[in-house]
């Protein structure tokens, strides 16, 4: 597996660092401090490992982020160095790659929920690669420059890859390579149950009647994909959310009725 030797680092920056528990590691430098990396990082690892989807389990357990910035008033460099438990181990390599010291890092509290061991070890038998050590030691936002083979599929500038790929497809009648040619909506859940299940049905049977394009509805479960609801400002479930054609539109709850439905695909026209 590559492995990529520390690159030279921008004087201010976010970086992001995810960890497997196999102690691979593929992290990110991001001096606009404007890109959306937790979803980047785990596409990567599904592409490198050949994982059956992105490991969106590993955040925030197996996570560690810094900033650097000036204060506003003195001027002075600020620096912020945050790991959770299961990864301050590496600290001394994070150093390395972050170009800091022991004194900077403050250890997070874990999600108890999303980080026990009981709940972390189900995870390994969908996801085996994930618990070896390939020696991977990885910088997302420089694979670009042709490090690896493997890499192709990730060979995008951070700022093409803000709107990371959807984390479930329930439905994809045509291709998101081209979202012009048909309509993007996400549903976001609160658990996979009856309900769902209803209203999925009837917006399947919905969209099949009234659209003569292609679309891609995907449901995104909050509770096991806060990172996606908050990155979307999901305030409550169900809400179907129209990503393509723009404007973006939303319904929330009991408006998921057939003609509000309707009204929200011929927001475009309409608007």
């Amino acid at each position: 597996m590559t492995t990529l030797r520390s690159q030279p680092l921008p004087f201010l920056y976010k970086g992001l660092a995810l960890f497997t528990p196999g102690g691979d590691l593929i992290y990110c430098v991001d001096p606009s401090k404007q890109g959306h990396w937790h979803f980047q990082l785990c596409q990567a690892l599904q592409t490198l490992l050949h994982l059956p989807e992105p490991p969106l389990f590993l955040v925030p357990c197996y996570t560690a982020t810094l900033d650097r910035w000036l204060h506003p008033h003195t001027q002075q460099l600020q620096i912020s160095a945050e790991a959770y438990p299961h990864v301050w181990r590496y600290r001394s390599l994070l150093n390395v790659l972050f170009g800091l010291s022991a004194e900077h890092w403050h250890m997070m509290s874990t999600p108890v929920d999303t980080c026990d061991a009981v709940v972390l070890n189900s995870y390994k038998q969908q996801f085996p690669q994930l618990w070896k050590n390939h020696n991977l030691v990885i910088r997302l936002d420089q694979v670009s420059m042709g490090s690896s083979p493997t890499l192709d599929a990730l060979d995008a500038s951070p700022a093409d890859k803000v709107e990371p790929k959807p984390v479930e497809t329930v439905q994809d009648n045509g291709s998101d390579a081209d979202v012009s040619q048909g309509y993007v909506l996400r549903l976001f859940v609160a658990s996979q149950n009856i309900r769902t299940k209803s209203i999925l049905e009837n917006l399947h049977q919905l969209l099949d009647q009234v659209l003569d394009v292609p679309y891609t509805l995907k449901v995104i479960d909050v509770a096991k994909h806060p990172e996606r609801a908050e990155a979307d400002q999901i305030a409550a479930t169900p809400t179907l959310v129209k990503v393509w054609p723009e404007p973006v539109r939303r319904l929330v709850g009991d408006q998921l009725e057939t003609d509000n439905v309707m009204q929200l695909l011929d927001a475009l026209e309409t608007s």
